[in-house]
């Protein structure tokens, strides 16, 4: 199919928008429970999520950045056997070893080297890398800019802010913050908010 439903107009929204057609999408359009949307940038918002089933000609990509809500709408789709891709912006080098699962976006400039997992629904956004054999898992958020040396493990709802750097073969358990421009140099084994260099607890 060459048409994708985006759930969530947002900023985060477009940018999958234009990834979208880089991968052969010609038909874009959004669905938002914002019902004072009409529009997303040059894209369309044509309903809401109680719309989805009148889109059964269509793919289907979530769009928003939060990784609860994104994971919730993911097992709607999935639910209503919705095809679900995997897009990935031609700029990313991605290795041929690595394993990518559905509803997974990889944005510009983008590196995932050799032996990689990365689970369904993850954000590995502009310009992060992450280095080989490390595994991310579900609904993860790699922000712009952060870096992930070798066999690092990345627990499931984990949010790593612009900027951050991980050395290698440590462990982030589920549902961690790690906040912006960090550096983590020992594994996290409690869920909470970490910022500094090296990271600390703070919530």
């Amino acid at each position: 199919m060459n048409k994708l439903v985006i759930i969530g107009a947002s900023g985060h929204g477009k940018v999958i928008a234009d990834i979208a057609k880089l991968n052969g999408y010609k038909d874009i359009i959004f669905l938002d429970d914002d019902i004072t949307k009409k529009s997303n940038g040059k894209y369309q918002v044509v309903g809401t999520s109680d719309d989805i089933d009148k889109y059964a000609d269509y793919d289907f990509f979530v769009g928003i950045g939060n990784n609860a809500i994104r994971k919730k709408i993911m097992n709607i789709l999935k639910e209503k056997d919705a095809n679900i891709p995997i897009l990935i912006h031609p700029s990313a080098v991605i290795d041929e070893t690595i394993y990518i699962a559905k509803g997974t976006v990889v944005m510009a400039n983008a590196v995932i080297n050799a032996d990689a997992q990365i689970g369904e629904g993850c954000i590995i956004n502009t310009s992060s890398t992450i280095d080989h054999d490390c595994i991310i898992e579900d609904y993860v958020h790699i922000s712009p800019g952060s870096h992930l040396s070798g066999t690092v493990y990345v627990g499931a709802q984990t949010w790593i802010a612009t900027g951050c750097s991980l050395i290698n073969n440590i462990n982030i358990c589920s549902n961690v913050i790690i906040g912006a421009g960090s550096v983590v140099l020992n594994d996290i084994t409690e869920n909470g908010t970490y910022v500094g260099t090296p990271v600390r607890k703070v919530s």
